[in-house]
């Protein structure tokens, strides 16, 4: 099922949508109840699926108990398909990545949040043609971030996009798990340095990308496709590139799991029980524990549940016919 993030829309829309899609019609009382999510969250989440056609209201005695239906997902892809078709120029040569900036002066806009930047480069993800930049001087890329940039980051490395990553050290020893696939699939470049002047990226060598306040990312972003501008934060990216440390070679396994999590997360998936997964992964039941709450943690969910739909989304646990012993003998 694909994610709808990559499509501009929130996590809080692709999770309710993925709820209903998995399991079927649901209220929005019971959308709260399965997520652990409150209501106001789950209504703007409706709002959003509903204003893209996404899900539908099935009748119900009251308005509160009217159900929620899921468009089939190839629908909806085709819709957003059409929809992003419509609103990007036909050819490559006449799309170069400046439309839509908003009209504070000549070929600069400003991005008034977070969520409308991440919208922006969804649309511009679509069109980039050979090479993105981006400059990070977080100490840790932020779980909400990555889970809405991972999906756009790889189908633009799908198509051949050259990706290269500046970062500072990292809490995690590898910075990019979370972009672990086949082993064929490619990943972006990445070089670490003590620090970064700035939070940037940039697209194609044509558009730009900063934080109007480095202290304060919700004030927005601001878009910056004059020539000169770009071309100096692309002298400043390679300034950095070229002193910042060699290249890692990483690892690719499958999502961004240890070794121990992904045991322990396909034990749960094949139907174990924390305490059978424990006898077989010979841990105690408290370790066990331990290791989903982390897991939690870092994919920033509040619930069990929402880590499933999250990990199943990511394919990080995979089932089979072999090794699935039924739980309940143990």
């Amino acid at each position: 099922m694909p994610s709808l993030v990559p499509w501009g829309y929130t996590p809080d829309a692709d999770l309710v949508y993925r709820t209903v899609v998995t399991f079927g019609p649901a209220t929005a009382g019971e959308l709260c109840t399965a997520l652990g999510m409150p209501v106001r969250r789950v209504a703007a989440a409706l709002d959003e699926l509903a204003s893209i056609d996404a899900i539908g209201r099935r009748p119900g005695s009251s308005p509160r108990s009217a159900a929620w239906a899921a468009t089939p997902p190839a629908e909806v892809v085709a819709a957003l398909q059409r929809k992003r078709q419509a609103a990007v120029p036909g050819s490559r040569a006449d799309s170069p990545l400046r439309k839509h900036l908003l009209p504070l002066g000549t070929e600069v806009g400003y991005l008034p949040s977070r969520a409308q930047a991440r919208a922006r480069l969804a649309e511009l993800n679509a069109v980039v043609s050979h090479e993105h930049l981006a400059m990070h001087p977080e100490p840790a890329f932020d779980a909400e971030s990555m889970r809405s940039a991972l999906p756009m980051d790889r189908m633009a490395l799908s198509r051949g996009v050259h990706m290269r990553i500046l970062g500072v050290g990292q809490t995690e020893p590898d910075p990019l798990a979370a972009y672990r696939g086949p082993p064929a699939e490619p990943v972006p470049e990445y070089r670490t340095a003590p620090s970064m002047p700035m939070k940037l990226i940039v697209i194609d060598r044509k558009v730009a990308f900063f934080p109007v306040d480095a202290g304060n990312l919700e004030r927005g972003y601001l878009e910056i496709a004059q020539p000169p501008v770009v071309s100096a934060l692309v002298d400043l990216f390679e300034q950095h590139w070229q002193s910042a440390r060699d290249r890692w070679e990483w690892a690719i396994p499958q999502a961004a799991l240890t070794p121990r999590e992904h045991t322990l997360i396909t034990l749960l998936a094949q139907g174990h029980t924390d305490a059978s997964a424990a006898r077989r992964m010979h841990l105690g039941l408290r370790t066990v524990g331990y290791v989903v709450r982390r897991l939690m943690d870092r994919f920033d969910v509040e619930n069990r549940f929402q880590l499933g739909l999250v990990l199943g989304g990511l394919r990080a646990a995979e089932l089979s016919a072999t090794g699935t012993d039924n739980p309940e003998e143990q």
